[in-house]
């Protein structure tokens, strides 16, 4: 069915993507009290990792399945399917009273969330043509950034005036809200739902909702409270007779939704899926549930690491034997590489900055983490506008061009940043100096996207775009670790060579040394980022899916 308002349906897509990138930092304010909610107290902050990794693993290791998705199936579908899976991830957490159902809740969310990120690139890609699409482009790069911005705001807005569960209770409701848009402006809904997987979904929704609210009112009651007593010695709400119910039910919903769906599943590679999404799954793991100030590699990385090695063998074999595999045959060649290249190098220097410029602020400043954060906002601010301009940019340059003087002023911008001392953060001259920076990591948003759609065919945009995503933030953790294993070397050496190891201010010049030898390996990165991104040529897209894209109209049905 045709988009009646392309633009409009974008809108709501970008929307959906920022309210998903705002849900990955929309709880740095409300970690304290989360943990309380589920009875993890402050002296256990290791115990609370999972609430921050755990939406991220979520995120990364359902793209490369959600980008084959929505090769597969109509995209406004995928969208609203992630939708559904982010308000379900929304409401689980907003239950919890246990940690492992607020950490399963997560994982939930950042599932629906990173699906919709691939979804929404391809879906530019159906309703702009080659050469058309830098806007657009532009535009779901800069909300996805800007919702990393406002999702601190976001939560101390909603603390301001209700507790923690409120902030995912909007989410959920928001998600509703987002979903009902994209039928809207999508041309109605894509595919009517079949009646017995709605009618189980409903139920174990319902019941479920039962199981995690556990109303006092049924709960004490003599002769309703049976099914809310837990099983045994068992304290979770879910080991009750009718937490069971709403876990049997679910399982029932989604034998149904499935039976109905094979041919589709079949084409999907699940195992391939499988196998790509758990070695993701392992290296965010790794890296995401380290302290970047005092480890390079989290409390499991050297348990975890070997599996991820074994897992992205398992599917190198299997990609070879799959008749459709998870990656298509002949997808990853030519400039789609050289995307993927300049996007992990693009995740190296965010990932440097967005860490490494709040740590110094608290090092160099007075310490408190709200003043870190206005530092960082100097720089978050710039990337939104950054995307928007290079997708401006994109038609009159092409992407070369546009990526690589971004990528130019980002190395240029973090070379300074790599001279800065313990007063740099202090004057005006940070400003302009972190501004460029975001700016120049903005404009190689669109570009890089640009570049993998024109060189994948119409029925791979997703995997392509899905790709460009896992490769950014492949460059997150992975760039992360490595710059911080070169800071903390730098740091232990500068502590060596003092004469009085207890000099206060002997020791935060040490910690200056830290951060700027991070920034001066993220401008390294950058800069060979910008020497990459030339190489993707000034020509906007191939004609070949243009007739169908300049239509309007989503090729699945």
């Amino acid at each position: 069915m045709p988009s009646t308002a392309p633009r409009a349906l974008l809108g709501a897509a970008s929307v959906a993507v920022a309210l998903a990138a705002a849900d990955t930092y929309v709880v740095v304010l409300a970690l304290t009290d989360m943990m309380r909610g589920v009875g993890v107290g402050i002296d256990s902050l290791q115990r609370a990792t999972p609430i921050v990794s755990g939406f991220l693993l979520g995120y990364v290791a359902v793209l490369p399945l959600v980008g084959r998705v929505a090769d597969v199936v109509d995209r406004r579908r995928v969208l609203l399917a992630c939708l559904g899976v982010f308000v379900v991830g929304s409401v689980v957490t907003a239950l919890a009273t246990e940690l492992p159902v607020l950490v399963t809740g997560r994982v939930v969310q950042g599932a629906g969330g990173g699906g919709l990120v691939p979804a929404t690139l391809a879906l530019v890609a159906d309703l702009w043509p080659p050469g058309r699409r830098g806007v657009p482009l532009g535009v779901v790069g800069a909300v996805q950034e800007l919702g990393s911005v406002l999702g601190p705001v976001l939560g101390a807005a909603v603390l301001a005036v209700a507790d923690w569960r409120a902030i995912f209770w909007f989410g959920a409701v928001a998600g509703v809200v987002l979903a009902g848009a994209v039928v809207v402006t999508g041309g109605g809904v894509p595919q009517r739902p079949r009646l017995l997987p709605t009618v189980l979904g409903v139920l174990a929704g319902g019941v479920g909702w039962l199981a995690l609210a556990a109303p006092d009112a049924l709960v004490t009651s003599v002769s309703l409270g049976v099914p809310f007593v837990p099983f045994g010695d068992a304290t979770s709400r879910l080991a009750t007779p009718i937490g069971v119910l709403a876990l049997v039910l679910l399982v029932a919903a989604l034998g149904a939704w499935l039976r109905g769906r094979w041919a589709a599943v079949r084409r999907v590679d699940l195992l391939g899926a499988a196998l790509v999404g758990g070695a993701l799954g392992c290296v965010v793991l790794t890296f995401a549930a380290a302290q970047p100030e005092r480890e390079v590699v989290g409390p499991l990385g050297y348990a975890l690491l070997p599996v991820a090695a074994l897992l992205a063998l398992a599917y190198l074999v299997h990609h070879r034997r799959a008749v459709a595999p998870l990656v298509p045959r002949g997808l990853v060649r030519g400039r789609l590489v050289r995307a993927l290249v300049v996007s992990l190098l693009v995740g190296v220097a965010l990932v440097a900055v967005v860490v490494d410029v709040p740590l110094m602020a608290r090092v160099v400043l007075s310490g408190d983490e709200t003043e870190a954060a206005f530092v960082l906002v100097r720089f978050l601010l710039a990337v939104p506008v950054g995307a928007l301009a290079g997708g401006w940019a994109l038609r009159r340059a092409g992407a070369g061009p546009v990526a690589g003087t971004g990528l130019g002023l980002t190395a240029l911008g973090l070379g300074v940043m790599s001279t800065w001392g313990a007063t740099s953060l202090s004057g005006w001259s940070a400003t302009p100096v972190l501004a460029v920076t975001g700016l120049g990591i903005g404009l190689a948003l669109a570009p890089v996207n640009d570049a993998a759609l024109a060189e994948s065919s119409e029925d791979t945009h997703g995997a392509a775009s899905s790709l460009v995503v896992v490769a950014r933030m492949v460059g997150m953790v992975v760039g992360l670790a490595l710059l911080t294993a070169i800071g903390l070397h730098r740091y232990y050496g500068a502590v060596a060579a003092l004469p009085d190891p207890t000099d206060a201010d002997a020791l935060r010049s040490a910690a200056v040394v830290q951060v700027t030898s991070v920034f001066r390996g993220a401008a390294l990165a950058a800069l060979a980022g910008a020497a990459v991104a030339l190489t993707l040529g000034r020509r906007a897209g191939r004609p070949d899916t243009a007739d169908r894209a300049a239509s309007g109209t989503p090729h699945r049905a």
